[in-house]
């Protein structure tokens, strides 16, 4: 087995990521462990944009506004300021960075950014680079991590467990590094550093229909979690309402933004029906289309809704949404003359890891970044085009208080070999299987987009039946990546599901026949869980 040493091991490769690698570079040695190549998560297909106040009709309350009340409640108020206000500053750095972001040419005939509007927002402020802004900002710091000098990759390298001094018996409360495992060597490395980030994205993948990556399975959560790190708010599960409906277009969503240029959501019929939930119709927060969706489709008995823009010039939709009107091309639709089936899907975890300003977790040297951490910014339900927005703040926000750490922090102490002297290869490959598909049904079954207490007492049931085979599989068993990845899933699933129970009314994206109103008898508070 490796042992190495570095001044910051990074684990996660998205957005989030690479801004902290990229600032923190010139004064740190670093490791970059990503669980595929390098661009697969979930930046790279991330559509619609990033958003900032830019426009001079705009402003900086306006934008703290519009979040605050997308979040029900739930917001920290200095958290949603910190972030607003260092958002054109971010973009900025992309800019300069090479991002090429979409220009137009203003009626007074000067050239600026493009900016399109999304659910939730009051302005026009989510400037993008085309319908693929997250792969236009992943191309573009991936080139210029795979260059630098102090950014060393290990790419294909799940990260199984962080090393701490508690478990090596040392009196210092302190992250030391991970445990990970090289996917294509089927060998276990042990990565040493003064400090840890964790940017691994969030849990969709715990949801059988989801818009995210394969990759997405909370892994980062999950280790914090192990490590002694605090979780909140994870029953805030945002699902996104439109993604592609067809047997083989697996997890490709439609963007938020075709909605934000006149898109209607349309029953099979060929009717509208958001104005009966929400007069925003299709401009209401996510949480409100997703659940008229889903109450719609079961209404009817329908296998999807449509989505459709074909009433605007063929021209303005190639030209703003090429990648949705190339894809949806390879699918056999044609969205310049017909609607688009779509379905919602799980899209973004809003809880995660509990994180202050600094990216700064509960356990001395670990970070947590991007969606795997819980800031505060998004409360009971993000708001579109944030995500990338509190990815780019935060990886700043840490780097700075990584690197005036970096000197007076020591080298951390040697670290055991990976014990393999007790396991075996598996036999029976076919229990992880099985076990991440019915973790996957249950969770989408009862935990989804409405839920009941009936419902989450039997997933609560099922979680804890599948955890305990899973723990003791992983006991008699050599790693491989689809383990480490059920038992971050089922360790994720059960923390959704204590927080949910938890939760005694309606709010944002949780909702409950049970408690169908918002609890008023008391402020809104966060669902805190705190590791044994």
């Amino acid at each position: 087995m490796t042992d190495k040493h570095f001044d910051v091991l990074l684990i996660g490769g998205g957005a989030a990521g690479l801004s902290l690698a990229l600032r923190l570079a010139p004064h740190a040695r670093i490791a970059l462990a990503t669980k595929g190549p390098l661009p697969e998560g979930a930046t790279l297909y991330a559509q619609g944009g990033i958003s900032a106040v830019w426009d001079r009709d705009d402003s900086i309350e306006s934008h703290i506004t519009d979040t605050l009340s997308t979040g029900a409640g739930l917001c920290d108020e200095g958290v949603v300021r910190f972030t607003v206000e260092h958002g054109r500053e971010a973009i900025q750095w992309l800019i300069d960075q090479g991002v090429p972001f979409t220009r137009e040419t203003r009626p007074d005939g000067t050239l600026d950014y493009h900016l399109t509007r999304e659910g939730g927002h009051s302005h026009r402020r989510v400037l993008h680079a085309a319908d693929a802004t997250g792969r236009a900002i992943e191309m573009t710091l991936e080139q210029q991590a795979r260059r630098h000098p102090n950014i060393h990759l290990f790419e294909n390298h799940i990260a199984i467990d962080l090393i701490t001094a508690a478990k090596l018996g040392l009196p210092d409360h302190r992250c030391l590094g991970a445990y990970l495992f090289d996917r294509e060597r089927g060998q276990v490395k042990a990565l040493r550093a003064k400090f840890v980030v964790l940017a691994t994205g969030g849990a969709g993948k715990v949801y059988l229909y989801s818009s995210n990556p394969d990759v997405s399975t909370g892994d980062g959560i999950a280790m914090a979690w192990r490590a002694g790190c605090r979780v909140a708010n994870l029953e805030f599960i945002q699902f996104h309402p439109t993604c592609l409906y067809h047997p083989k277009a697996k997890s490709f969503l439609i963007t938020e933004a075709i909605r934000g240029e006149g898109g209607r959501l349309l029953l099979p019929d060929g009717s509208p029906f958001l104005e009966k939930f929400d007069p925003r119709a299709e401009l209401a927060p996510r949480d409100i289309v997703a659940r008229a969706i889903d109450y719609e489709m079961k209404r009817l008995g329908a296998e999807c809704v449509y989505l459709d823009i074909s009433h605007k010039p063929a021209e303005f939709i190639q030209t703003h949404f090429p990648g949705v009107y190339a894809r949806c091309l390879e699918y056999g639709f044609d969205i310049t003359k017909e609607a688009i089936p779509v379905v919602p899907a799980a899209h973004y975890t809003c809880g995660g890891v509990m994180t202050d300003l600094h990216g700064r977790s509960d356990l001395a040297g670990l970070y947590a970044i991007g969606e795997t951490a819980h800031t505060g910014l998004h409360g009971a339900n993000r708001m579109a085009s944030n995500s990338l927005l509190e990815c780019l703040v935060f990886g700043q926000a840490a780097a700075e208080d990584i690197q005036a750490q970096l000197l007076d922090t020591p080298a951390p102490p040697p670290v055991p070999e990976w014990d393999e002297s007790r396991v075996t290869d598996s036999d029976e490959e076919v229990v992880v299987a099985h076990n991440w598909d019915e973790l996957r049904r249950f969770m989408w079954d009862y935990v989804g987009i409405v839920r009941t207490d009936k419902r989450l007492q039997r997933a609560k049931h099922r979680a804890e039946l599948l955890l305990g085979e899973i723990d003791e599989y992983y006991g008699n068993f050599r790693v491989t990546n689809d383990l480490i990845e059920l038992r971050n899933l089922a360790l994720v699933a059960q923390l959704i599901i204590r927080c949910a129970m938890l939760r005694k009314e309606s709010r944002g994206l949780h909702y409950t026949l049970n408690y169908p109103e918002p609890d008023k008898s008391q402020p809104p508070r966060y669902t805190i869980l705190t590791p044994p």
